[in-house]
């Protein structure tokens, strides 16, 4: 929760305590109302703290496939790289073989170029590597792509719970106005955010491939 929320919050319950106080036996419809507005209060955050805590769990979660994307896609570049240097040199060694007479040289460029092209075919798929992982240029790819896959779902998770928690801020601050001014309407607006704020941290929970604002 925002200090700023949390502040208003604490303000209200001191100002609730205050007028229990001052009352006395006196305006209890009054004290009443409030004491359930504060019970709203508390059921927002309670709700504000599961958002809160499940955004952050997504955002890291974003941070992590990232890094690991990240990874992926370098190891990628790099065997890439090998492969095709590689297959230079096998066809560098396919036109010594062409432009050789001896016979002795010819075989063995030639099994040379044959290691060249295994080597290659090892690098372009490798499916049985890091434990059926796969580690050829193919399976990285593959890999790679399926992290970015993952990261994407856990941001909008995160913006999905962002959302649900700034709505379910504005819901305390209202229901701490209408204990400060009265204006019972506010409770009413607070608790309509609340929902809202539920069905944000539902969509985030179980329909997070849903992009928020039409994004892909």
């Amino acid at each position: 929760m925002s200090h700023g929320v949390h502040a208003v919050q604490h303000e209200v319950e001191h100002q609730i305590e205050h007028e229990d106080h001052k009352g006395g036996g006196h305006g209890g419809g009054h004290d009443s109302q409030n004491k359930r507005i504060a019970l709203v209060i508390s059921v927002l955050a309670l709700f504000l703290a599961f958002s809160e805590t499940l955004g952050k769990s997504a955002q890291t979660s974003a941070l992590n496939f990232q890094i690991e994307a990240s990874n992926l896609w370098n190891f990628f570049q790099a065997k890439n790289i090998r492969r095709t240097l590689t297959l230079v040199a096998a066809e560098s060694g396919k036109i010594d073989i062409a432009t050789t007479n001896d016979d002795a040289r010819k075989a063995a460029i030639t099994k040379q170029v044959e290691e060249w092209n295994k080597t290659a075919a090892r690098y372009r798929s490798e499916p049985e590597a890091a434990d059926g992982k796969g580690e050829g240029t193919v399976e990285l790819m593959r890999r790679a792509k399926e992290m970015e896959h993952e990261r994407d779902l856990a941001l909008n998770k995160y913006h999905y719970f962002e959302f649900a928690s700034a709505a379910l801020q504005i819901g305390i601050v209202l229901c701490s106005a209408a204990v400060i001014t009265g204006m019972i309407l506010l409770v009413y607006l607070a608790g309509g955010l609340g929902v809202l704020g539920l069905v944000f941290t539902g969509m985030a929970l179980f329909f997070p491939h849903v992009h928020l604002l039409g994004g892909h």
